[in-house]
């Protein structure tokens, strides 16, 4: 069939016309073959996918599986409980002493009790208790009973006008482990090692082999007397007891009566110097006690001592109030 020349020009535009159209896609095409758009649907359609599944899984959570959910989220939050202070095995509590004018030279003491007391040494030199009426550190020579008084367990801190000067332990009521003393300016002044209230370098005696019944203590550090002393009678009955200081002997020393079946009775009380390092001085008496432990001289206040007051039914002279 032949065409005339305007036809075949009208369908050579034609065919021009359809090369310049844009290709469709089919339905069928696979995703790695569908161009960018059909990319980002399939993205969007897996995201809704996903929605839909965390949906279905809360919706198929009980109400006693979400509440444990939450449960477990608040105790995830919450600040983990302080552990209590223990030392060598027992529960303390912590407490504070002040002594002394506010300022550079009050005294500041930090310690620990034992939050349930137990039953001190009696042998031990000296017991140290926290009497919390007064609120200051009591010390106990005589064996007395400590009442309502704490019982003095964990690590001490002494410290005067905010500086430390004295660090230490203590052990059910005695000084345990290292002690030492500083002054101001941090100079090392003393250093005691004790075991449980004795001196650790100390030449203990006893009157049995057993070493059950204890005689004598007498403190030591680098070979020269330093620490606490005591001496007990052969019933068992303390005697002396005392501090050294630097060779020396400081502070109060008491004489007991040491009568078998009573306490410990004072008998007499003497004043030594302050410290080791002050020049040698005699002792001065500062109470007296009959052996009913009534107090029968006392320096520059009271004289008894001409008076009998040592047997019982005897009358004693009236003091005024």
């Amino acid at each position: 069939m032949l065409f005339s020349r305007p036809q075949l020009l009208l369908f050579a535009f034609l065919l021009l016309i359809g090369a310049c159209s844009k290709k469709t896609v089919s339905f069928n095409s696979r995703p790695d073959q569908a161009g960018p758009m059909l990319a980002a649907v399939d993205t969007l359609t897996q995201n809704s996918d996903t929605t839909n599944l965390l949906k279905t899984k809360r919706a198929a959570m009980s109400k006693e599986e979400e509440q444990q959910a939450k449960d477990k989220d608040k105790k995830a939050q919450r600040k983990p409980k302080k552990k209590k202070n223990i030392f060598l095995g027992e529960p303390i509590k912590k407490g504070y002493a002040k002594s002394g004018p506010k300022g550079k030279n009050q005294v500041v003491e930090i310690f620990y009790y034992m939050r349930a007391p137990k039953k001190t040494d009696p042998f031990a030199p000296i017991r140290y208790y926290f009497d919390a009426g007064k609120r200051r550190i009591v010390q106990d020579r005589a064996g007395v009973d400590p009442g309502s008084n704490k019982v003095l367990h964990g690590p001490y801190k002494k410290l005067q006008g905010g500086k430390v000067v004295e660090t230490g332990f203590y052990a059910v009521g005695t000084r345990h482990l290292r002690w030492e003393r500083t002054s101001k300016d941090n100079t090392l002044i003393s250093k005691v090692h004790y075991e449980k209230g004795f001196p650790r370098d100390a030449n203990i005696t006893y009157y049995d082999g057993e070493k059950k019944q204890l005689r004598e203590v007498v403190p030591y550090v680098n070979g020269k007397l330093e620490g606490d002393y005591v001496r007990y009678l052969e019933n068992g009955k303390r005697d002396w007891d005392g501090q050294f200081e630097n060779g020396k002997k400081v502070g109060l020393w008491n004489k007991y009566w040491g009568f078998r079946n009573l306490p410990n009775r004072l008998h007499y009380v003497y004043q030594y110097p302050e410290s080791g390092y002050d020049p040698e001085a005699e002792p001065i008496l500062l109470r007296e006690y009959n052996r009913n432990g009534v107090l029968i001289y006392e320096k520059d206040k009271l004289d008894r001592r001409d008076t009998n007051t040592d047997q019982p039914g005897v009358a004693r002279p009236r003091t005024r109030k």
